[in-house]
């Protein structure tokens, strides 16, 4: 007899709209924090390869010249270093002629600092 009647439906627990704006908001939170996570390790590798590279361009400078250069501005001039000054300080200090000079990069934005 109960064959053509409508059975009641049940709903689970956590099928509703709310559910689905929670989870959403869930995955953007996890998706915007992922980004942020990449970005940091962007801009330290950034400073990292900065770093490097203004070495290389000391003990290039060193073998080609015979001494190491007296500035960063030596090395931006004659050795084609660049970077975004928005974004880097870098301290460039020099010891000697013969001694490889000291430099530290620091972000400005998150406040690292990178020997």
């Amino acid at each position: 007899m109960n064959r053509f009647q409508k059975q009641k439906r049940r709903r689970f627990p956590g099928r509703g709209p709310l559910f689905s704006l929670l989870l959403l908001f869930g995955i953007l939170a996890l998706f915007f924090t992922g980004v942020t996570s990449v970005s940091e390790t962007t801009l330290a590798r950034q400073a990292q390869s900065l770093r490097d590279a203004i070495m290389r361009c000391c003990v290039h400078c060193y073998a080609v010249e015979g001494a190491y250069p007296e500035s960063l501005s030596y090395l931006e001039k004659h050795y084609g270093i660049f970077y975004d000054k928005a974004e880097f300080l870098v301290d460039y200090e020099v010891i000697g002629s013969n001694v490889l000079p000291d430099v530290t990069v620091f972000s400005l934005k998150n406040q690292e600092v990178y020997r």
